[in-house]
């Protein structure tokens, strides 16, 4: 299993690289830290002033090898320096090359969201990326947690639920950990008819996160530590906010249904989730990926 992390030389960048420690601890995974550059622009009228583009190069080599060595030495890590018009796309263009399991970036950029503060690279990857994306949330660099402690999926009916919980259980069965899942249904636009009636909505929403869970204990070995949980609220950040979370604590969650198969597109629910979460949050693309379909 390997991830790649996306590395700026920033707190973000920190951020991120100590969240692919703790997912890598937590999975025996190996690491490869990548930093996309621009290539060189210059005119061909215009003389350059030596190599720009080595000299970026070995700048980045620079800053990798000390993003590195900051990694525990029981984590295999790799460093990639990669040119691409677009960092999103370099990213993907480098998972595929390695064969990457999931992108990890930071959250601290541009466009302040709660913990996260989402800039354009992580944007373009919730917005196109054909592999699960694990943002870091700000601060993450300071956390002493050194493994993933229980992930959380909030799970709905809308298409690629299944791909999400199946995602979910392999993860928590691989990695040892509990499994929580979530039920926002109440809120999900599918059950907009009911909202008038209460009543009606719990009914709905407890069928739906009872055959969530038996679908999941089907999956798990008997006596996995598996529960399943119904959450109401007025907003998404209201019923978000009545759930408890630990440090060490992931949030799993699907890619909006305006998605193109195969490629993620960060829905209105997570992108609230975001506003008010301050645990790392995967998302799953809506259909799953073999290798043949990456770039």
């Amino acid at each position: 299993m390997r991830f790649v992390v996306g590395y700026l030389a920033t707190p973000g960048g920190a951020d991120a690289v100590a969240l692919g420690v703790r997912f890598a601890r937590t999975l025996g995974a190996e690491l490869d830290l990548c930093m996309v550059l621009p290539p060189d622009r210059v005119a061909p009228s215009i003389k350059p002033v030596g190599d720009f583009e080595q000299h970026l190069a070995a700048q980045a080599q620079e800053w990798l090898a000390e993003a590195a060595a900051t990694v525990p030495d029981d984590v295999t890590v790799r460093t990639h320096v990669r040119i691409d018009d677009s960092s999103a796309d370099g990213l993907i263009q480098e998972a595929a090359r390695v064969e990457a399991d999931m992108i990890i970036v930071g959250g601290a950029g541009g466009g302040l969201a709660g913990s996260y503060s989402l800039g354009s690279v992580v944007n373009g990857l919730l917005h196109s990326a054909p592999l699960p994306v694990a943002v870091a949330p700000r601060g993450t660099r300071n956390s002493t947690v050194d493994r993933v402690h229980e992930a959380t999926c909030a799970i709905g009916e809308r298409d690629g639920a299944d791909v999400l919980l199946d995602t979910a259980v392999r993860y928590s069965l691989a990695a040892g950990t509990p499994l929580r899942l979530v039920s926002l249904v109440a809120l999900d636009p599918t059950f907009g008819v009911l909202r008038a009636d209460g009543d009606a909505v719990r009914q709905r929403a407890l069928a739906h996160a009872e055959a969530v869970l038996e679908s999941a204990k089907a999956e798990l070995p008997d006596g996995f530590p598996v529960t399943s949980t119904i959450v109401e609220g007025t907003t998404v950040e209201d019923a978000v906010g009545k759930l408890d979370w630990q440090d060490g604590d992931l949030i799993m969650v699907g890619s909006s249904r305006l998605s193109a198969p195969r490629r993620l597109f960060l829905g209105s629910t997570a992108a609230k989730m975001l506003r008010v979460l301050d645990v790392p949050m995967v998302v799953v693309p809506r259909d799953q990926l073999g290798r043949d379909d990456l770039p």
